[in-house]
């Protein structure tokens, strides 16, 4: 998968330093990875959570951070959405972001 954007996990993790780790082995899986629909992902991510237009929201560190990207199966594309700490999860609007 090519993932959109590099920066924004930096950001973030520049800002939470704990996040850091979990954030990097997230990008290198999917980069690495070919997934064509959510199951493939749920397969390696049990905790993968599918919304609705083709988003995913991720469990990183052990729920401590939460990471939503919008797939584009079809192309390979991944793109960043949203990144942050479980509190900050909870006041948005992951079915809109």
């Amino acid at each position: 998968m090519h993932v959109v954007s590099l920066k924004k996990l930096r950001d973030f993790w520049q800002q939470h330093a704990a996040s850091e780790q979990a954030l990097r082995a997230w990008y290198r899986e999917a980069c690495q990875a070919s997934w064509k629909s959510f199951s493939e992902i749920k397969a390696s991510h049990r905790s993968a959570d599918c919304l609705p237009g083709n988003r995913v929201v991720f469990d990183i560190k052990g729920n401590h951070y939460r990471l939503i990207v919008k797939i584009h199966y079809n192309s390979g594309r991944m793109f960043i959405r949203f990144v942050g700490t479980h509190a900050e999860y909870s006041k948005i609007n992951a079915k809109e972001i």
